[in-house]
């Protein structure tokens, strides 16, 4: 079913890519002690080349962690030795979901993950009596989130009133109803699709950018990417129009990236791809995202859409049928109105789509 034979919550595997990603649920904003970790190494990036954290890496840590986070700096996490088996089947690429205040308050993708109780005590200094943070990973991405827990436990096919009490590993089906479900795509997985390059040594500058507000500013560096780990904006959207489909929604990935939404009909094959907001530059970058993805549709594709929470101007509206693409806008909660595009323009443009 994928196109570029990789599964990340996305069905179909292949040769060349063997990668499946885990998801830790990590409470993280509950106790004193978890909202000062959070304060120390979530909100702010640490510098592991700093001599006080660098004198406990071996050198073999430290190079892992220069060649995932070449700036020099990190945001970081931990889990203490209650977690040590579960812990022990991390890897890099993993998805990190950080909750508390009934709901996920962030998602990140795992970076470099070992055990060193020197290191996670400079980074969390253990209360008195307390336990090490002794198993220690960075995060090689690191977005806000708003995703109460009743949604995150529907996924995992929990109790709607599950409370998340404390940390777990999800592996399987889990894991990958909850990427999907999330729309989370990981660096991991773009690079192994050869859709990214992995971190070089001397890397373009970088430049900071601030993250929406949260608990307090979060601050994040900026990198040329196709894909975001987690679209804030654009989940909730995809999540209410595939709830309306009688039929249902997957995802494909390819070289160039994986669409929002495939959707395989008994008679046609549709490609949809999500943005938060209308205006020109959002309709433009979706429809060049659909001529992306197209040609490498598992199946040949029929229809090409873009799906918007509210109706576009004219312009925008013209711009997607001038290509034969059609515009799904959101009405009213759970109604959506499609817009077709004219279908002389459509099958003009259905042979462009399909051609590899």
């Amino acid at each position: 079913m994928c196109a570029a034979d990789l599964t990340q919550g996305v069905a179909g595997s292949g040769p060349g890519v063997d990668f499946e990603a885990r998801v830790l649920v990590c409470p993280a904003y509950g106790s004193k002690e978890s909202r000062r970790h959070w304060r120390d190494t979530l909100e702010q990036e640490v510098s592991f080349a700093d001599m006080k954290l660098s004198r406990h890496l071996s050198p073999r840590q430290r190079e892992q962690l220069s060649r995932l986070h070449p700036t020099g700096v990190a945001r970081f996490w931990g889990a203490t030795s209650t977690h040590d088996k579960a812990m022990s089947s991390v890897r890099t690429g993993d998805v990190a979901l950080f909750t508390g205040a009934k709901k996920v308050l962030a998602v990140g993708e795992v970076g470099v993950i070992f055990v060193n109780r020197e290191v996670a005590d400079t980074l969390w200094p253990p209360s008195p009596g307390g336990k090490s943070w002794h198993t220690v990973y960075s995060l090689r991405d690191f977005v806000p989130a708003e995703v109460p827990y009743e949604e995150l436990a529907e996924l995992i096919g929990y109790s709607k009133n599950y409370g998340f009490p404390g940390q777990l590993v999800l592996e399987g089906e889990k894991a990958r109803a909850v990427i999907e479900g999330l729309r989370i795509t990981t660096r991991t997985l773009l690079e192994q699709l050869g859709v990214e390059k992995p971190p070089a040594r001397d890397p373009f500058p970088v430049q900071r950018a601030a993250l929406e507000r949260q608990h307090t500013p979060v601050v994040s560096f900026e990198r040329p990417a196709t894909t975001t780990l987690y679209r804030r904006e654009e989940q909730p959207l995809v999540v209410e129009f595939c709830a309306t489909l009688a039929v249902e929604a997957e995802r494909f990935c390819s070289p160039v990236g994986l669409c929002d939404i495939y959707i395989q009909g008994p008679d046609s094959v549709e490609v949809i791809e999500a943005k938060s907001r209308t205006e020109h530059a959002y309709v433009r970058e979706a429809l060049s995202q659909l001529l992306d993805y197209a040609p490498h549709s598992p199946r040949p594709v029929d229809r090409l859409a873009v799906l918007l929470p509210d109706p576009p101007d004219e312009r925008e509206l013209q711009l997607l049928h001038r290509y034969g693409v059609d515009c799904i806008h959101r009405v009213s909660p759970g109604v959506f109105r499609r817009v077709p595009a004219p279908d002389d323009r459509r099958h003009l443009m259905k042979r462009l789509w399909t051609e590899s």
